[in-house]
């Protein structure tokens, strides 16, 4: 039988060429394999790439763009020299853990997608599989940082964390309580790095250049996808158009002669999460629900095939995380860990009762929360999800045949749900 875990930690090597140039016209981008002289566990130096791909037996190279400037239509794309994890050297890898593979890398590149848009305010992401399990901003990085791990304690497990500050003492302390593969900020206080070095597979990534990831939000990328065949679709990356409440458009309608509007406008806070959550979502895999609240996820739902569907899981998902916080901050005990111990009468009912209650009453935190859709409602259905956890506000796409069902039911809300239109939709595949 073969070593299953060995092969985790087995370095693949690449047979990819050190450089590459993709001809687009005539123009020219040339790219440089990036790789890195890494100590074995004999303490010799040795020249490695990515450890490998999506799986163990998938070769993968990583790129840095060092030649070339792009210009398509009224499009300009991003420069050489304004690298960010393509441009990671061994001085910016302060702890190597298991060198970074693939996913690693693409998760941090996604947290830096995501955290550009906050660079006003100490924001963390934690990333699992390409998608956010929690977003936070905070009056300091410990409190974003919290904030998003309670988000979703139980998907945080594994994951890489992404914060738009120097990573101070404290909140070293909390992310070194758990178990992280990545943690990356634009530079480490002193006496940081002791902290999170008990944790030995750790990865630190420094990139200095998340203090000017503002300066990379209308900025576009070439970005690929391959085909089975071997052919190649390429489009411009995607860009957040939605900055500002005079961005948002009212939830209006009309249908068979009728017109239709949201009564009720959404209040400071709600415009906040609105614009808050519009921005986390242009990171999370499409079709997309999510709610907000104070500027923090509540739950997050991705990748679905139905809106009605993506919109219950993201519900479910609030009550587990909810639940499972409130068992950690009572018991010290993950929520499932500790109704084992009540099953197998281990330790009384009440705490689980109690937590149980919790849940039901704050309704997992979702009562006042914004419920945000990738795009439009096709049916009332998915607002009705929100409506009913108590979500407050609303913002969606628009553009369905049947908005004015959608505006029905926030206008029949008891009380009243407010609801607004991008005008785009912000799918992520």
């Amino acid at each position: 039988m073969s070593d299953l875990k060995k092969m985790y930690s087995t370095l693949l090597g690449d047979a990819f060429p050190s450089e590459m140039t993709i001809t687009l016209g005539d123009q020219t981008l040339v790219y440089r394999k990036k790789t890195w002289s890494i100590p074995d566990e004999a303490g010799k130096p040795e020249e490695r790439g990515l450890r490998y791909g999506e799986n163990p037996d998938q070769e993968a190279a990583l790129y840095e763009l060092v030649n070339g400037n792009l210009i398509l239509g009224d499009c300009r794309f991003i420069e050489p020299g304004r690298g960010l994890v393509s441009a990671l050297t061994v001085a910016d890898m302060l702890q190597v853990g298991k060198h970074p593979g693939k996913i690693n890398l693409t998760d941090v590149d996604n947290g830096l997608n995501i955290i550009k848009y906050f660079m006003d305010k100490p924001a963390a992401v934690i990333l699992k599989h390409n998608n956010p399990s929690g977003a936070a901003l905070g009056q300091n990085l410990a409190e974003a940082y919290a904030r998003a791990n309670r988000a979703d304690r139980i998907a945080a497990f594994g994951g890489a964390v992404v914060v738009n500050r120097p990573l101070d003492r404290d909140s070293a302390e909390l992310m070194a309580e758990n178990y992280l593969e990545v943690v990356c900020a634009p530079d480490f206080e002193e006496g940081v790095l002791a902290v999170l070095s008990r944790r030995k597979n750790l990865r630190i990534l420094r990139i200095h250049a998340i203090e000017r990831l503002a300066a990379y939000e209308q900025a576009r990328f070439l970005d690929f996808k391959s085909l089975i065949d071997g052919g190649i679709i390429v489009q411009q990356s995607a860009v957040n158009r939605i900055r500002s409440s005079a961005d948002l458009l009212p939830a209006k309608a009309s249908y068979k002669g009728r017109d239709y509007a949201c009564e009720r406008e959404p209040n400071a806070r709600e415009l906040e999460d609105m614009l808050f959550g519009w921005a986390v979502e242009h990171g999370v895999s499409s079709n997309s629900v999510l709610f907000v609240k104070d500027g923090c996820t509540v739950g997050i739902g991705a990748g679905e095939q139905d809106r009605v569907g993506v919109a219950e899981i993201a519900v479910m998902k609030a009550y587990r995380n909810y639940a499972d916080a409130l068992s950690f901050d009572a018991c010290g005990l993950a929520y499932g860990d500790m109704a084992a111990e009540v099953a197998g009468g281990r330790r009384d009912a009440g705490d689980k009762e109690q937590i149980d209650a919790r849940v039901r009453q704050d309704k997992a935190g979702l009562q006042g929360s914004v419920m945000i859709s990738d795009a439009f409602f096709p049916f009332r259905d998915a607002a009705d999800v929100g409506i009913r956890e108590g979500a407050s506000a609303i913002l969606q796409a628009g553009g369905s045949i049947r908005d004015f069902e959608s505006i029905e039911a926030c206008n029949q809300a008891k009380p009243q749900v407010a609801m607004m239109f991008t005008g785009r939709r912000s799918f992520k595949h």
